[in-house]
């Protein structure tokens, strides 16, 4: 998984989590406001931000599993091939270096 698609991954929940707070705030400016189908609508709304909570818990919580997993896949990768990696990392090195020398 790569570093932009984690942080991206990252935007939605958080963004997803400031929507919950919002209708959250809702439900309680409304707290005040009489009538069945105004019940009904905060019940319906109180269910729905729940599940939406749950669900995004479950989504954060499989993220950060599967961020972890590269990470140690990575770091067995490095320790099992210690030179590759080297000569990666310097190659990457040299031609960053070769670009930015041109400019």
């Amino acid at each position: 998984m790569s570093e932009n698609t984690i942080l991206s991954q990252e935007k939605i929940v958080s963004n997803i989590k400031s929507v919950i707070a919002d209708a959250e705030e809702i439900l309680v400016a409304t707290a005040d406001q009489t009538g069945e189908k105004i019940a009904n609508l905060r019940s319906t709304i109180r269910e729905r931000l729940l599940d939406a909570r749950i669900r995004l818990d479950e989504v954060e919580q499989s993220m950060k599993e599967k961020t972890r997993a590269a990470a140690r896949a990575t770091d067995d990768y490095v320790h099992d091939n210690p030179w590759q990696a080297v000569s990666v990392g310097a190659g990457i090195g040299f031609l960053i270096g070769f670009i930015l020398g041109r400019r």
